[in-house]
């Protein structure tokens, strides 16, 4: 295994079967390669109540700034029926110019391109005039709870301080070059639990129906719309993702009813401002008798999922300009800088320095038969490799 080829890398990576929570021996080859390159490794791993321990790795080398991260995950999800896979999910096989396996772009192959970029720079031109860092975690495709949270802290507890952060997720929606993300909305989840009285469906003035309130309750929350967007991101948009009754009759009104959702918004809102606005709403939709004619407020409880996910923008325009020129560059394309999208750990990363995230096309994550282009590995490689170059020329330390 050569560390200035990412197909080597990837390979090896990809038939380590780090599903979430384990570790599956993803680190101990991103060890075995950092060591070689100047870099001091440190494995520790993370616990908390009520979820698996988290194995993950921080590397550095430097002693000086400006300090540059890398960050990413090595932990994949599951692979589902392997017999679906035309390549074994972690046998990280070659077809027609695709690599197979299982974290391809999600995103082992980010890994194994910036560790690439680094060898060769390092070959090439010798170490940057400052420190690099990677920061790995094995959680991201899970709790997000033993992983870059508290290795961030850890790190910054023995006095580390980074300037900027790059994120290798896959970003690209079809082919390389195309976007930056420089961004997320937030995002809230919570359940609502509506009681009612259980009864006959034959009798309906004797029970009270707690489906008629949860559907009154989900329509106030979908509709109006939270925002039309702004500058930098796009509208705010709630979606009910599950009603739950638990009644096997057909003729039983039911004691009570559940439904949940999850709100991404923008700058609009914080956490704070869009958690008063759902619980105004519920409140407004309890008095609606539209569904209920003739009753009273329907009572409903709300609870909140822990650890909302908060709104960023990034504003660094050193890094941003760098990684942009980098891009334009080697592809010749003019990314676009983008806040859609789901969250990342970048949504942590934020709170220590400014963040973005370039990676690979996007379009085969999750899926069977998840696979990338041996080229586009190669070239984001370069990319990498000039974007280190550029950051470390235009550095705002």
């Amino acid at each position: 295994m050569i560390a200035t080829n990412p197909v080597d890398v990837l390979q090896a990576l990809i038939r380590c079967p780090s599903v979430t929570p384990a570790e599956g021996g993803a680190l101990g080859v991103i060890e075995t390669l950092l060591k070689p390159l100047g870099f001091h490794v440190d494995r520790m791993v993370h616990s908390d109540t009520g979820t698996p321990d988290i194995e993950n790795l921080y590397a550095r080398t430097g002693a000086s700034g400006p300090h540059l991260m890398f960050a990413g995950h090595s932990d994949v999800v599951p692979v589902g029926q392997t017999t679906d896979w035309t390549h074994g999910p972690f046998a990280g096989e070659i077809a027609d110019g695709m690599l197979y396996g299982r974290g391809a772009v999600d995103m082992k192959g980010g890994i194994a391109c910036f560790i690439a970029a680094y060898a060769r720079l390092l070959e090439e031109n010798g170490a940057p005039q400052g420190s690099v860092s990677l920061l790995i975690t094995g959680d991201e495709e899970g709790p997000a709870v033993n992983g870059t949270t508290k290795l961030l802290q850890w790190a910054a507890e023995r006095g580390e301080r980074w300037d900027a952060c790059l994120v290798g997720e896959p970003t690209n929606p079809n082919q390389l070059g195309e976007m930056i993300k420089i961004g997320r909305r937030g995002s809230v989840s919570g359940t609502v639990t509506v009681r009612g009285v259980q009864g006959h469906a034959a009798y309906p003035h004797l029970a009270d129906n707690p489906v008629r309130g949860a559907l009154r309750f989900a329509e106030s929350l979908m509709t109006p719309a939270f925002d039309e967007g702004s500058d930098n991101f796009q509208p705010s948009n709630l979606e009910v993702t599950t009603i739950d009754v638990g009644n096997p009759a057909t003729n039983v009104i039911p004691a009570s009813a559940s439904f949940r959702f999850n709100i991404r918004f923008n700058d609009h809102w914080t956490a704070e401002t869009v958690q008063a606005e759902i619980l105004r709403r519920l409140d407004a939709a309890a008095t609606d008798s539209t569904l209920r004619p003739g009753r009273g407020p329907m009572a409903y409880e709300m609870a909140w999922s822990e650890r909302p996910s908060h709104v960023f923008l990034t504003r660094s325009n050193s890094l941003i300009a760098s990684l942009s020129s980098a891009i334009e560059t080697v592809t010749g394309r003019t990314p676009t800088l983008s806040t859609t999208g789901g969250t990342s750990d970048a949504r942590f990363i934020k709170d220590y320095c400014p963040v973005v995230e370039f990676g690979l096309v996007g379009q085969t994550m999750h899926m069977v038969d998840e696979r990338v282009a041996v080229g586009d590995l190669e070239t984001l490689t370069t990319i990498y490799k000039t974007f280190i170059e550029q950051w470390f020329a235009h550095a705002d330390t």
